[in-house]
């Protein structure tokens, strides 16, 4: 393993410890308020944190000379899109916000998960709703809906920067999905952001220990002088 592919799964790894909650947070200490993307939440209840670094796709609105199923042959269609993922990545789907009309189905999540893509992600809707579960590929989504994506929209490129969800999202940029939604963590901030993750995980760790000792809030949440060297006892003393 180099150590740029040793680094980068340390990083993952630490993230899959952090929530999106958390992130947020974290995020928004630094300036970055606009994380969350909006509409985008599991499809199945209890699936995994997934941590991976974004593969986007962008659609726009239909055009009924260009959205046909014969532009799904094309050489610029969802189908060449997919073979260009690499393992591990988070497909992240510019769909505009549109839920009537299914970006994917069964057979693409299918070949998705063949590919070992991590997971789905889209502000739009998946369509064969039973088959794209029995996939097994974990998605991220605004809901279900019959008809086909070129009803409502048109497919145009890949690895572009796109909108999901009201969030920029570039090519390579990290994103961490559970529960809460989708979150984003700009390239560049990834490591800062992790680190300092992290560390906000393993204090409210504490802080919830408290809680349940009876300690009340205020001075607590969020920790004063006093709590925060009792903390720093506690990560000395525990060996955090």
């Amino acid at each position: 393993m180099t150590t740029d592919t040793a680094k980068e799964q340390a990083l993952i790894e630490a993230l899959r410890g952090v929530t999106t909650a958390t992130l947020t947070t974290v995020l928004l200490k630094k300036g970055l308020r606009n994380v969350w993307m909006r509409g985008a939440m599991p499809l199945e209840p209890g699936q995994p944190r997934i941590v991976g670094r974004a593969f986007t796709l962008r659609f726009v609105p239909a055009r009924e000379d260009l959205a046909t199923p014969a532009s799904w042959s094309s050489p610029i269609s969802t189908r060449a899109a997919i073979e260009a993922m690499p393992e591990g990545c988070i497909c992240v789907v510019d769909a505009m916000g549109i839920t009537d009309a299914g970006i994917f189905g069964d057979i693409l999540c299918a070949r998705m998960k063949k590919r070992g893509v991590a997971a789905l992600v889209t502000d739009g809707v998946v369509r064969d709703v039973a088959g794209v579960r029995g996939t097994g590929l974990p998605v991220w989504c605004a809901g279900v809906a019959a008809p086909p994506s070129v009803a409502g929209l048109t497919f145009v490129a890949w690895e572009q920067p796109v909108g999901c969800g009201g969030v920029a999202v570039f090519p390579g940029d990290m994103v961490v999905i559970d529960d809460d939604g989708a979150v984003l963590i700009p390239a560049d901030l990834v490591e800062a952001v992790a680190e300092e993750s992290v560390e906000q995980e393993r204090l409210e760790g504490w802080i919830m220990t408290q809680v349940e000792a009876g300690v009340p809030l205020p001075g607590l949440y969020p920790a004063n002088a006093e709590n925060k060297a009792k903390y720093e006892a506690w990560k000395a003393q525990s060996g955090q």
